[in-house]
């Protein structure tokens, strides 16, 4: 392995950007679709060990450095505030909860980008076009699943959907705090796809616990899953893990925090497209407004790097990248 100090190659971000916010943006359809047949504490641990476990053989196979104790310590960290908390908490409350209504709760994540990102604070706060970016995408995705808010305003909610409506307060939090712990404690020289694999591994043990306080396994059956939970948590290992989410951290690397974290208004764009190109929803008009609004808070949101890049080209510590 050879390290090299340069500046990403813009056709490898788009890519990496086109397959978070297109693969993720689906993963609330497949983890539901999942649910139906392992519980979730259950699938969690399978899809991020076996994901964590695949993802680190290929490591090995490439004759990456696998061990290396602060690398370790961190990535579990990490792994464990945005897999084990942050995307713990959506399989769990998607039992409950409408995952429309949980894409508008997730999406508060690029709010969080901003707040916690102290190293970028006087950058971030002082951007109107990124401030105004972040709330006008937020108001975005509000607009984008509005009947469905006012239907469960309007319905009486049980305590667990509260429950879960409070923790889907804290999961957005964990994964931008997880997320900047990763993009600045990792070390630059480090695998990023090592250093991913650790994290699912990580957050895969996390789930753990989980389960037998839950008491999943008892009057669990390997054997009574259906076909479709497996193709779906097949779908969520390979697609929605390994490639996905290895873009995420490498994104990480390479463009800054506030740019990375437009997923989550993204995410919840393709998930509507998706459910009305293989389902029977329909597209109102509130909801095409939504869209719109979306995208043209991503473009708020990078303007300011784009017209920074189109002037110059600087050397930035962030843009260490690991290339074999």
């Amino acid at each position: 392995m050879t390290h090299l100090n340069k500046t990403a190659s813009p056709l490898l971000v788009y890519l990496a950007f086109a397959t978070v916010y297109i693969v993720w943006g689906s993963t609330y359809f497949f983890i539901q679709k999942a649910l139906a047949g392992f519980p979730p504490f259950i699938l969690g641990t399978f899809r991020f060990l076996v994901a964590g476990a695949l993802l680190m053989m290929w490591c090995r196979f490439k004759g990456e450095q696998i061990f290396d104790k602060k690398n370790i310590k961190y990535a579990a960290i990490s792994g464990f505030l945005m897999l084990g908390v942050g995307n713990g908490i959506v399989i769990w409350v998607e039992q409950f909860i409408p995952s429309g209504l949980v894409a508008i709760m997730v999406a508060s994540a690029a709010i969080w980008f901003v707040i916690l990102d102290k190293p970028k604070w006087k950058e971030n706060l002082s951007s109107r076009s990124t401030i105004a970016g972040l709330i006008i995408g937020f108001i975005g995705v509000i607009l984008l699943f509005g009947e469905q808010i006012i239907h469960s305003l309007n319905t009486s909610q049980s305590n667990m959907q509260i429950l879960g409506m409070a923790l889907l307060m804290i999961g957005p939090i964990a994964w931008a705090g997880g997320s900047l712990f990763s993009k600045y404690k990792s070390d630059p020289k480090s695998s990023v796809a090592v250093n991913t694999a650790w994290q699912m591994i990580a957050a895969g043990i996390a789930f753990i616990p989980g389960s037998f306080l839950s008491s999943e396994f008892k009057g669990f059956h390997w054997e009574s899953i259906p076909m479709d939970a497996w193709l779906s948590i097949g779908y969520l290992i390979i697609f929605g893990s390994i490639a996905a989410f290895s873009a995420y951290v490498w994104l990480l690397t390479v463009r800054p925090a506030t740019q990375v974290s437009t997923y989550a208004y993204v995410n919840p764009v393709v998930a509507v497209l998706l459910s009305v190109c293989f389902t029977n929803e329909k597209v109102t008009l509130i909801q095409i407004l939504g869209l719109v609004v979306i995208l043209a808070s991503v473009l708020l949101i990078n303007l300011v790097k784009y017209r920074a890049g189109a002037k110059s080209i600087p050397a930035n510590p962030e843009l260490q990248v690991s290339k074999s």
